[in-house]
Order: structure tokens, then sequence, then C-alpha cells
């Protein structure tokens, strides 16, 4: 079931379940660590290119990488982009193909609880980015307002209590604002800040809210598309018992993750 749950494969899929509020927090986190424009970025597990897109509309960077494990979504962030100084390849962040010291800002969204060994990608992130340069990420709040996850792995939980294992918010120890902190200040990065990132998330009806889970792409809709078609309606019942839906059909949510930013020490 692991396995499963913790499938890449399918970029649009992905795009419908969470790229919507990828790139609204994305937004957040760019206006917080206010990098100048026309900067070197480095953009660490970019996925389909939400955190890449936005840096590339907003910051009018002179060069951006993008790297990922997974070809397909870099294919995806590849192909939306067309830009001569944005590259894009597959990659894994604990053993960058970049030159050291060459960029001056180093981020990534939404992915550091998804690789092996987070503190060598931070590690890697770092040395990548000149002295005086900044590091950030941002991890969503899986145990606490995330709260689309929240609430559908609360159903899971009370309906099935092995889901708990598979729960973000207890897989992932890498979503709060303190065990940021400690990431960033045990890779040497100076001026740790964190703050939380909140945008709206809201759905038009329950189906546009349920759908992206039966995608079978990312650890929920993984587990989901994992079990039988009446363990799968129960859940689905559990989970819109739980939401706050509107007399109109809309439900809104909070969708919070948490910022960390440091720079390079100087040389």
């Amino acid at each position: 079931m692991k396995g499963a749950a913790d499938r890449w494969s399918n970029p649009g899929e992905y795009e419908r379940y969470m790229g919507r509020w990828s790139r609204l927090v994305a937004r957040e986190f760019l206006s917080w660590i206010a990098v100048p424009w026309r900067q070197r970025w480095l953009d660490v597990g970019c996925g389909t290119g939400a955190l890449s897109e936005t840096v590339l509309s907003r910051c009018q960077p002179a060069e951006l990488v993008g790297l990922d494990r997974s070809p397909a979504y870099v294919a995806a962030a590849r192909h939306a982009r067309r830009e001569t100084f944005a590259h894009f390849l597959a990659a894994d962040a604990t053993r960058l193909p970049v030159r050291a010291a060459h960029f001056d800002a180093a981020v990534s969204g939404l992915v550091i609880n998804f690789i092996p060994d987070p503190a060598r990608a931070v590690e890697q992130m770092t040395m990548s980015v000149r002295p005086g340069g900044t590091v950030a990420l941002y991890a969503w709040d899986y145990a606490g307002r995330m709260e689309m996850l929240r609430h559908f792995w609360d159903a899971a939980v009370s309906l099935d209590p092995a889901a708990r294992e598979l729960d973000e918010g207890r897989r992932f120890p890498i979503c709060s604002s303190t065990a940021l902190a400690a990431l960033f200040t045990a890779a040497g990065l100076d001026d740790v800040e964190t703050r939380a990132l909140e945008v709206p998330a809201e759905f038009e009806s329950f189906d546009d809210f349920w759908q992206p889970f039966l995608s079978g792409d990312a650890p929920a809709p993984g587990y989901c598309l994992s079990l039988s078609e009446g363990h799968r309606a129960n859940l689905r019942s559990a989970v819109r018992e739980r939401l706050p839906v509107q007399p109109d059909g809309r439900i809104e949510l909070v969708a919070r993750a948490w910022g960390v930013m440091g720079g390079r020490t100087e040389d």
C-alpha cells in the first residue's frame, strides 16, 4: 500500500489535486522571502513547475534551473515554460548536478518530506548558493491547517485505524515551524526565520473536492485508490460528513504551509 501511496506519475492529475493551491502558496512564499529581481534561481523538487512558474512571472530571474526526480513532472514543467534562461532537469535532490556557489537563491516547494535524506538536500541547496545567498522552502502543515488533507485522513483513520501510518501528518515530521527551523540551523544557515503561509482552498462542490482523490498520485489519492469500491464509498461518505458544506454546495477551507528561510554565511 505504501508504494501506491507514494506514486508520482501523472502531472495532469496532480495539478487537479494540489497544483491550484501550490500556485497560491508560492505567491505568498515569494512575497515573504523578497529575493531581488534579476537573480539566479534553483528550484529543487520543482514538480510540475508551480514554484518555478511563479518565480518566472513575478521575479524576473536572470536564470532559473528546476530539478525533480520524476522525468514526467520535469517534462510537464519544461513544456509549460519556453524561456531560454529556464532549464528543467531530472535529478536527485541529495546529489544536485549544479555548480557550487552559483545561484543567488535555492528554493523548494512542498517536497522536503518526500526526500529520503532532507538534511542532505538542504546541505546541497546551501552549497549551491553564493555566500550571502538565500535558501528557503515550504511544506504543507500536514498535522494542522492543511485542511483538505486533515479532513481526509481523520475520516480515513476513523474507518481504518491502519490508515494512521499513511497519514502525512504522522509520516512527515518536517511540517512545523520548529522542525523546519531546526533543519536549517543544522545546515549552518544564518538568520533562520519561519512563517505560516495561508491561502484559501475553495471548492465549487463536494465532487470538486473528492474527484482529485481518485487519481492515485500522491499519498492520500494513493490510499484512496487502494481501497475496494465499497470501502472507498464509505470513506467518501465519512469525508463529506466532516466538511463544512455551504447551502449552495461550496466548501471553503484553509491551506496552510510553513515556510523557512536562511542565508548562507559570507566567506
